[in-house]
């Protein structure tokens, strides 16, 4: 069978040193673009040590590198083997490549770090590159404040990058809510590479989340939700003692901890919850949207996924955003709260029970977002579609049934 015979193949990677953020897109993406054909497969490789707790759709399957995490004086450490972080990175790499090398991908997606982990996906940017193969670079619409991005990229040498091998640079987002490059002098030809897509929609799994049926409270509740987990103590912990310190809160709370969290956190935020008749916890649900979407509202960090989920389901939300060691969730959820898409409580140092409180109190008569949202918000999967079935009608494939309209607006934005 020729090459223009076969099913096409894209192949994505994520390098997922931490958290659920770049699985979860990725995810989402190759679910879409299988979805959407009728002869593709996708192929995810990814660093996530949880990656096998989610379902997949028939076509999307994923290869699993050596986890890593990254420490808090920024060096890297491997996540499970006692070897060392170059050993690590050096089987990470090789993985990557003859995966590359085997599946032969007639597309090939780069999630977010364009050189990947410490360069370990450079040497497979050069062998697709040669072989003709459409490079791609993701961004979520928010990546840090330029300040630091502009270091962390000039430390990278990630513009050199930009201009030798990708053909396209996705940003899943809209320019009316952030340019994540602002600050960034980038060439004109890498510019012009840019495309804005619209967020990602999210819709409810076809099987039910795992936790439907809660021990102690029922819908509507309010949704607690720190992503992954590993960087959510502090917000879990204000949440429990604005329920610990009044009564009167207008809805229970279901609290869903993240698979990261530290275990004694868990215990103990769990512990705490069991004195509560109000608050109800669990510790991870890979199926998360069938429980947003029994929610009044939602109390979350801001992370990109939990926003796409906040605009899909039409959730009232209010934002505690972190802001170390990334401005990236202060910054998207200022922009929310600017155009009235949610509401956000800062991390003030002090944290009063009170401050929370009030704050819930005020969350059900906030506006849905969907009255605020401007148009083709969440077109995104629509419009990495359309830009994906170009570049692969480029290079002679036929991937399957899509309408090759012109893209929406906010694709390929100018800047």
């Amino acid at each position: 069978m020729g090459i223009h015979d076969r099913e096409a193949r894209v192949l994505i990677y994520s390098h997922d040193t931490f958290g659920l953020g770049h699985l979860r897109r990725c995810r989402a993406i190759a679910h879409s673009m299988v979805g959407e054909r009728r002869a593709m497969s996708v192929l995810i490789l990814s660093g996530s040590p949880i990656i096998g707790n989610f379902d997949f759709r028939a076509r999307v399957d994923f290869v699993r590198v050596p986890g890593v995490i990254k420490l808090r004086n920024g060096d890297y450490t491997s996540l499970a083997l006692h070897i060392d972080i170059e050993e690590t990175l050096a089987i990470r790499a090789s993985i990557v490549r003859h995966t590359a090398e085997a599946f032969d991908p007639d597309l090939f997606i780069v999630d977010k770090e364009p050189l990947g982990l410490r360069g370990e996906v450079a040497g497979t940017l050069d062998l697709l590159k040669a072989r003709g193969v459409p490079l791609v670079l993701g961004l979520r619409d928010v990546l840090d404040d330029p300040l630091t991005l502009h270091k962390e990229w000039a430390r990278k040498k990630v513009i050199p990058a930009l201009k030798d091998y990708f053909d396209e640079i996705w940003v899943y987002g809209m320019p009316e809510i952030c340019d994540p490059l602002a600050g960034i002098r980038l060439p004109a030809r890498v510019r012009n590479k840019v495309h804005y897509t619209g967020y990602l929609r999210r819709e409810l799994p076809t099987a039910p989340a795992a936790h439907t049926a809660l021990s102690k409270i029922s819908a509507p509740y309010i949704l607690v939700t720190p992503g992954g987990g590993g960087d959510g103590q502090q917000m879990v912990d204000w949440v429990l003692r604005a329920y610990e310190s009044c009564s009167d809160l207008p809805y229970p709370a279901l609290i869903v901890l993240g698979p990261f969290m530290a275990s004694e956190d868990q215990s103990e935020f769990l512990a705490r919850c069991e004195r509560l008749e109000t608050v109800e916890a669990i510790t991870f649900d890979a199926r998360i949207e069938g429980l947003l979407d029994q929610a009044v509202g939602v109390v979350a960090m801001g992370g990109y996924n939990t926003f796409c989920e906040i605009l899909s389901f039409d959730k009232r939300a209010l934002i505690v955003p972190r802001m170390e060691p990334r401005m990236e969730q202060y910054i998207r959820a200022s922009r929310a709260w600017d155009l009235g898409l949610a509401g956000m409580l800062p991390n003030d140092g002090v944290r009063t029970a009170a401050d929370m409180a009030n704050a819930l109190r005020r969350l059900g008569s906030r506006p849905l977002p969907s009255t605020r949202m401007p148009d083709g918000m969440l077109d995104g999967l629509d419009n990495v579609n359309r830009l994906a079935d170009r570049l692969l009608h480029r290079n002679g494939r036929r991937p399957g049934s899509i309408d090759l309209a012109p893209p929406l607006a906010v694709v390929g934005a100018e800047q």
